[in-house]
């Protein structure tokens, strides 16, 4: 049915799939965390808090699928990145952690003391994760040292404190906030609404000149990346979709096209996740300096019966995981 090549570019790009969902849905209560401290009142960060009360959870039901597809479809990426990143990915764990503790315990207590520390938790876990998420993907934009047998040969010092994976780390912060104001916006009314639509602005604009930045480094330093498009030019119509998506925002948040400026964000982190995956395929972790060493769809993949069988179990789960998130 599928060819040797089909059944892994499918499963590169189910994997991508619900890379996507998480950052795109999960995205939007990391930006509410990340502005969570700017809310004046016990009140107000309750109101913040409730938003997202429905569906945080659920969100991140995203993550814990996509690695599981990915232990399944390219066990040997699992076992390289989560070795070489082992412990950001604690700290990452952590920070979620954190955050899910922070909204059942903040109301356990009335004492104000209390509550502010568990908005602090809260605040921290939420703009730490988002930080490592995008450090994490900047590093494996770059390319991580890989020896002949595909195992990480690296240091953790070069991998958190590469530059380039910083800017992305800073960059996913600000697309987040951005991302988590609009929604805010679409949640709240009153005093607390206007004040939360003034807070658009500036994320967007912090946002802008960090993917600009970006963008810039990438095109400088990471030409890889942009080979995909160089050779198949109807991939920049992505680019032009994304810039399209990120205009419309300010359109929208003026004209008070709440759902319009948010499903515009929406669509502005696909554009980017594709972006992301059309630059990295065929490989799953590039090598670098030495790109032979790449883990790539052929060479990191499970056996064909395996991908064929865990495509089954997809088709019949992913659409389970869509409506759990659309009934939430």
């Amino acid at each position: 049915m599928f060819t040797h090549l089909d059944l892994n570019t499918l499963w590169f790009v189910l994997v991508g799939v619900l890379f996507t969902g998480y950052a795109v849905l999960d995205g939007f209560d990391l930006g509410v965390g990340a502005l969570h401290l700017f809310a004046r009142s016990d009140q107000d960060r309750r109101i913040l808090l409730n938003a997202i009360g429905p569906v945080w959870d659920g969100n991140e039901v995203w993550l814990v699928t996509g690695g599981g597809a990915l232990f399944a479809a390219f066990p040997m990426v699992y076992a390289t990145v989560f070795s070489g990143f082992y412990l950001p990915f604690m700290l990452l764990l952590v920070a979620l952690i954190f955050r899910a503790v922070a909204i059942e315990f903040r109301s356990k207590q009335p004492m104000r003391w209390w509550r502010q520390m568990w908005d602090v938790a809260f605040a921290a876990g939420s703009v730490l994760a988002a930080f490592l998420i995008g450090v994490t993907m900047g590093n494996i934009a770059w390319g991580i040292p890989l020896d002949p047998h595909h195992e990480f040969a690296g240091t953790l010092g070069g991998l958190v404190l590469h530059p380039y994976a910083l800017l992305m780390g800073v960059t996913t912060v600000a697309l987040f906030a951005m991302h988590g104001a609009i929604y805010l916006v679409m949640k709240t009314e009153g005093e607390l609404h206007d004040r939360i639509r003034r807070w658009i602005t500036p994320a967007m604009i912090l946002f802008i000149l960090c993917y600009v930045i970006f963008t810039l480094a990438t095109l400088l330093y990471v030409p890889h990346i942009t080979e995909a498009i160089k050779h198949e030019p109807w991939f920049f119509v992505v680019v032009v979709l994304a810039v399209l998506a990120v205009a419309n925002i300010p359109r929208s948040i003026t004209r008070r096209r709440d759902f319009e400026a948010f499903l515009s964000s929406c669509g502005a982190m696909l554009c980017l996740m594709a972006l992301f995956g059309i630059g990295m395929y065929p490989n799953l972790v590039y090598s670098h300096p030495l790109p032979a060493n790449s883990l790539t769809i052929i060479n990191a993949a499970s056996s064909q019966k395996t991908l064929g069988i865990m495509l089954t179990i997809a088709l019949i789960g992913l659409p389970v995981v869509l409506t759990y998130s659309i009934s939430i």
